[in-house]
């Protein structure tokens, strides 16, 4: 294929993609963990898993004989990297859907500026082309002038 064949097909042809548009189909797991990453990366996670660490020492320390887990709070100190081992992997799942998202994105910019780039300069070499034979056409009128004039 000549630039100029390649140039009309990419011309004629719809690059770009409207991928905010798609509505991929999740899983009942994947979107579990968009909705579980979406909630712990909150204030409102920050302050409500606050609030209930404060609620379980308090309660803890208050009912002190009778309590289900007495300073120095041990299950307390396990239950904490067990949410946070759960946690990690469904956020992390979460975030390689959203890397595929992005990387689909970019790509799909590139071919837009690759098509546009290459546009632009055949549309730069058309202009030029124009340039120099308006100005040969001009240095043919002068010089059908000049010898008109001689005459």
């Amino acid at each position: 294929m000549t630039d100029e064949e390649v140039l009309n097909l990419l011309a004629d042809s719809k690059i770009s993609e409207n991928l905010a548009g798609e509505k991929e189909k999740y899983t009942l797991g994947q979107r579990a963990a968009d909705a579980i990453a979406k909630f712990a990366g909150s204030w409102a996670f920050i302050f409500a898993f606050t609030g209930v660490l404060i609620l379980w020492m308090l309660v803890n320390t208050l009912l002190a004989a009778k309590a289900f887990d007495p300073y120095p709070f041990i299950l307390l100190n396990l239950v904490l990297p067990c949410v946070a081992a759960i946690q990690a992997p469904l956020i992390m799942m979460s975030q390689n859907r959203q890397e595929e998202k992005d990387r689909r994105r970019a790509e799909n910019d590139y071919r837009v500026n690759l098509k546009t780039e290459i546009m632009i300069e055949d549309l730069y070499d058309k202009v030029n082309a124009i340039l120099a034979r308006q100005t040969a056409l001009e240095k043919q009128l002068t010089e059908k002038g000049e010898s008109a004039e001689q005459k």
